[in-house]
């Protein structure tokens, strides 16, 4: 595969013969798209000095897509010509039948440029990478004689995308990647424990690179492991908890996120369909998805239909204001599409996702809601969690977390996971900090098997009444 850029209507396909295919596989349907990819990704992995894993992926392909109503039909290949493309239509032209749709209008261009387009794999060699690792393994090991483990990984990727439509209209996007974790273990007393931590967002990898940059993430990543160290078994029962700001927002993205996607509100399956305009969280309370924020995990010039992204409202001083759409649940909805359908790959049909979810900062000092906490936990860090996007109900296990007691943060707590549902959570947000932050750039989100690059963040929140999981008697 070349490093030329992705010109699939200069090398592959001729234009003209492409959109005639197209009209033909969506003439009397209600939407549809070519969607055109090239993927680049590597990824090197160092575990206990040694390179554990190193690899490169290329590919290329394509997804036709026709909608009518509420049937899409999809077919995909990896080989990109003429020939493919017109057997892929006679498939999707089978959601279509005997047409009778209006083919919906087509997204409004955009000049924005949320990140650069430079190759983030051409930044350093692959010796040059690995010698990084290794730094990185030596340092962890020069900061504390108890790390017993260092695991680094380094990775980016380079996504080149172009959209044709039935009408005509032809869009283009470059997106960069670029992430790097550290992870080590530390062992006392027999004891083991671990922390990590990790950061990235669509840019290049220079700036992940230099020491100033990745020596902090080593740093964190020890610090949380020696804190769990003296961690002692997390209390069990109904109180009140504290969250941390930024990558603690992953539980409002899980919990709630998702329910304000808009296929499950259109099929009534969330538990916030039919509740727009209702108050669903306490005042104060807005939360955004907003994938326009410079060179964020989640961010995306356009959308995997086309539509420009979108700094969009959904709950509003507490208010339920809006849903996340793609283009076919906002015309079965009649509203307007928000730039949120997106696509894991070539692969997968679109689909309504999440690009970066918070809340917006309250009034709030930090400190003073510490203070008010009189008996319960402060959790800092998560971890893996569950969600029933029918009910709200969730699962988190903390991965860093105190207890608290008369406003005093107490020992680390080992253990702990949190239990409650969203719609719940919501209306029992009790202070709302003042100290917004977002996550480092290490989230991707999953839906029905597709996985994608996401952003979350939050202030320091503090929520009455969730159940608290530990095995402290």
């Amino acid at each position: 595969m070349t490093d030329q850029p992705f010109r699939p209507f200069e090398t592959h396909l001729d234009e003209a013969a492409a959109l005639a295919v197209l009209r033909a596989a969506t003439l009397g349907a209600d939407d549809g798209e070519l969607y055109l990819e090239r993927r680049r990704s590597e990824a090197i992995v160092l575990d206990d000095g040694r390179i554990k894993t190193a690899s490169y992926d290329a590919s290329e392909g394509f997804g036709l897509r026709a909608v009518r109503g509420e049937v899409a039909g999809y077919a995909h290949a990896t080989e990109i010509s003429e020939q493919a493309l017109i057997r892929a239509s006679e498939t999707a032209r089978l959601a279509v039948g005997s047409g009778g749709g209006v083919m919906a209008a087509p997204p409004q261009g955009t000049n924005a440029r949320l990140y650069g387009d430079a190759d983030p794999m051409a930044d350093a060699t692959f010796a040059i990478k690995i010698d990084m690792l290794r730094e990185i393994d030596a340092f962890a090991r020069d900061l504390d004689p108890r790390v017993i483990q260092v695991s680094a990984t380094v990775s980016a990727s380079y996504q080149e995308v172009e959209i044709l439509r039935p009408e005509g209209l032809r869009l283009r996007d470059i997106r960069p990647m670029a992430r790097l974790n550290v992870s080590v273990i530390v062992e006392q007393n027999g004891r083991r424990e671990q922390g990590g931590m990790g950061g990235g967002g669509r840019h290049g990898l220079a700036a992940l690179m230099q020491p100033g940059r990745w020596q902090p993430m080593v740093r964190e990543a020890l610090r949380i492991a020696l804190v769990n160290l003296d961690a002692v078994a997390a209390p069990a029962g109904v109180m009140d908890v504290v969250l941390g700001p930024g990558w603690p927002g992953i539980l409002l993205h899980e919990a709630i996120g998702h329910g304000l996607e808009g296929d499950f509100n259109r099929k009534k399956t969330s538990a916030f369909a039919g509740l727009m305009g209702q108050q669903i969280a306490a005042r104060g309370v807005t939360v955004l998805d907003d994938g326009t924020i410079p060179d964020r995990r989640g961010s995306i010039s356009i959308d995997d239909e086309g539509t420009a992204s979108a700094r969009n409202v959904l709950i509003e001083d507490g208010i339920l204001v809006g849903y996340m759409q793609d283009r076919q649940n906002a015309r079965l909805m009649g509203v307007a599409p928000t730039g949120n359908g997106r696509r894991e790959s070539h692969a997968h049909i679109p689909m309504p996702r999440m690009t970066n979810t918070y809340m917006l900062a309250g009034p709030d000092d930090p400190k003073d809601i510490l203070a008010g906490l009189k008996d319960g936990i402060y959790a800092v860090g998560f971890g893996g969690g569950q969600v029933d996007i029918t009910n709200g109900k969730f699962v988190f296990s903390c991965t860093e977390a105190y207890r608290v007691q008369n406003g005093v943060v107490g020992a680390p707590v080992k253990g702990a996971t949190l239990i409650g549902d969203g719609a719940t959570a919501l209306k029992q947000i009790r202070a709302i900090g003042n100290d917004l932050a977002l996550d480092p750039g290490i989230g991707n989100c999953g839906k029905a098997g597709q996985w994608v690059p996401v952003g979350v963040g939050q202030p320091t929140l503090m929520i009455g009444g969730l159940t608290v999981g530990g095995s402290a008697a």
